[in-house]
């Protein structure tokens, strides 16, 4: 096994070669957020990954706990952090003093040395279905918050949950993206919440889920970012080419429904595995470099969605690492962007200029969530040499190969020959 001491080293060379060679990755990724889960017995230490975070230009990490040494390990670099409050907390913080305990030792103590800015109490609670879990997020949520005002913090630090999209009853067309009337006594008085705090509404989308389970009828292309003839929402007259930002919209929409148009929107999860299990459709590493790949171009663009135009995207990338010890058919364990010894997990190639970026489920600890949230889009797919709507597809080659790209491949070959966790 190497010594941690290689992976920082090469790392570190990357993050030097990056700058010598012109690649300003920061420019490219800094509106876009990563997923540290850590459901694994062979990723790197913190300290190891922070050069490699910091090399990519990543600039905001959601992590579904508060581990303390990889809040630790990125102090002072300036990276955003949401922090985790697992779901078998949710009785425990509604006692006060309690909440103060835990904001206390998983948030106080880390600032402001460390960028913590939001707190996610629970993961994707109203999914279970579980009366006992749904009853006790919202008085966990006002605990928390209570907790972090009583240490005048609430200025800086914000409280929310994440939420799978399978709380949407409809989301085709996104106009008419409705909750589950089941939940929508529950919702409600968690969007007032948001609403009085200013914390963000988290919803975890992956067009993977809806794909997987109709790939006969949902058009590969439309959920890849590819060219495709899209789809027109006759409520709004908005046409939209991809799935994620009918989802966003779908979610606007239903927010809207009950009477909170103006709740920001983040997406807390979303992304694409690139191994999977026979039955899993589409899990594979081409499909996962252009999912990742056209998302990034479009955080890039800061369009925002057709309902939302100019608005932030706020995605967090789903994930930084692929993780061994995941439950779950073979994709679970397949989301990383990058192995765990720190070379990709595949190529991720961005035809745009002087541009290149290389390499990227959920349970209630780390994510990836289930389930298309209502209505699927029957799309017909674009017929072969149509034009795209401006999204770029990703080639076979990475980039078009320039001096820059060839000394980055160079090094990339001897970083990975380099390591062997």
């Amino acid at each position: 096994m190497a010594t941690s001491t290689s992976f920082s080293y090469c790392s570190s060379l990357f993050l030097s070669i990056l700058i010598i060679s012109g690649f300003v990755f920061a420019e490219m990724v800094n509106s876009m957020g990563i997923n540290y889960g850590q459901i694994a017995n062979n990723l790197p230490s913190p300290d190891d990954v922070v050069p490699l975070v910091k090399s990519i230009g990543i600039s905001k990490i959601k992590l579904y706990d508060a581990d303390p040494k990889v809040l630790k390990a990125f102090a002072n670099t300036g990276v955003q952090f949401i922090v985790g409050l697992g779901n078998e907390y949710l009785t425990k913080v509604q006692d006060p003093a309690q909440a103060q305990n835990w904001v206390k030792s998983n948030v106080q103590a880390h600032l402001p040395a460390t960028n913590i800015t939001c707190i996610f109490v629970g993961n994707e609670v109203l999914t279970f279905n579980d009366t006992s879990l749904s009853n006790n997020l919202l008085p966990a949520m006002q605990s928390v918050h209570a907790a972090l005002v009583s240490l005048n913090l609430d200025k800086q630090v914000t409280v929310t949950t994440a939420h799978s999209l399978s709380i949407l009853e409809t989301s085709f067309p996104p106009s008419a993206g409705a909750f589950r009337q089941d939940l929508t006594g529950c919702i409600t008085p968690i969007l007032n919440f948001h609403s009085k705090t200013g914390s963000p509404f988290l919803i975890n989308a992956y067009p993977y889920f809806a794909y997987k389970s109709n790939p006969k009828q949902v058009p590969l292309d439309y959920v890849l970012f590819q060219p495709n003839s899209g789809s027109l929402d006759s409520g709004t007259n908005l046409h939209y080419d991809n799935m994620l930002f009918a989802q966003i919209d779908a979610v606007y929409s239903a927010l809207a429904a009950l009477g909170f148009k103006k709740l920001p929107v983040h997406i807390s999860e979303t992304g694409w595995p690139s191994k999977g299990d026979e039955d899993e459709a589409g899990a594979t590493p081409e499909n996962a470099k252009k999912y990742n790949g056209n998302l990034i171009k479009l955080i890039c663009q800061k369009k925002g969605t057709p309902l939302r135009p100019g608005s932030d995207l706020n995605i967090y990338v789903f994930a930084l690492f692929n993780e061994n010890m995941k439950p779950g058919p073979t994709s679970e364990r397949n989301f990383g962007l990058f192995k765990p010894d720190g070379s990709p997990a595949y190529s991720i190639g961005l035809s745009v200029s002087n541009s290149s970026f290389g390499n990227g489920n959920s349970s209630s600890n780390s994510g990836s969530g289930s389930g298309s949230g209502g209505l699927v889009n029957p799309i017909t797919p674009s017929p072969p040499g149509t034009s795209s709507s401006g999204y770029l597809a990703i080639s076979s080659a990475a980039v078009t190969a320039s001096p820059s790209f060839l000394l980055f491949s160079v090094f990339l070959f001897y970083c990975v020959k380099q390591l062997s966790f």
